[in-house]
């Protein structure tokens, strides 16, 4: 800890989650990676194959050493590259920040938080097992199914031509909110973007 702020020293682990593979990447369970990915773009870094199995870009953003992560275990295995890299950089649990589609949430809205349960996602589930709950959450809302769809195919459907819409945008402002944790904390944070 820095004895001027009693904050823990070390980079931030940005987690986005989602699935490896061309065939995922539109998918609403894949906004973490898009997340990831424009925050990769905005601190000018490029993802590289990681012995953990995750690509990883590591930079500065508002200030803060960064390390930005995509596991490549597929959702349901995301815990064993997440410790791997919080192992590797060093990095407290209260610097870990993960990325996620929230199904509990309105479309395009946003939840900042520290801890909780995984609300039955695989991803969540998994980081959980292997960190305990502890860790800081950027919940992306993507709403529920319609009608009577499974769970299951709508988080792996690409997000639809209305959605799409306000797409950009959303991902921008989920990429902001990670920004503002890193740089303001997570009350702050809240206050500005749980709306």
């Amino acid at each position: 800890m820095s004895a001027a702020q009693g904050v823990p020293e070390g980079p931030w682990l940005v987690v986005g989650l989602g699935n490896p593979g061309q065939e995922y990447a539109g998918n609403r369970h894949n906004i973490g990676f898009m997340v990831a990915d424009l925050l990769a773009d905005r601190m000018g870094s490029r993802f590289k194959a990681h012995k953990a199995r995750a690509q990883v870009a590591e930079g500065r953003i508002s200030g803060q050493r960064l390390v930005l992560a995509k596991p490549m275990s597929f959702m349901n295995l995301s815990g064993g590259p997440v410790v791997a890299l919080r192992d590797f950089y060093k990095v407290p649990l209260e610097r870990i920040i993960v990325v996620h589609d929230e199904l509990d949430i309105d479309y395009a809205t946003l939840r900042l938080k520290r801890g909780g349960g995984d609300n039955g996602h695989n991803g969540l589930k998994s980081i959980t097992k292997s960190l305990g709950p502890d860790y800081l959450r950027v919940r992306c809302g993507i709403g529920r199914p319609p009608g009577r769809m499974e769970v299951a195919t709508f988080v792996l459907r690409d997000f639809s031509s209305a959605e799409r819409k306000e797409l950009g945008w959303f991902v921008d402002r989920s990429a902001d909110a990670v920004e503002a944790l890193m740089a303001e904390g997570l009350e702050r944070a809240q206050s500005t973007y749980n709306g």
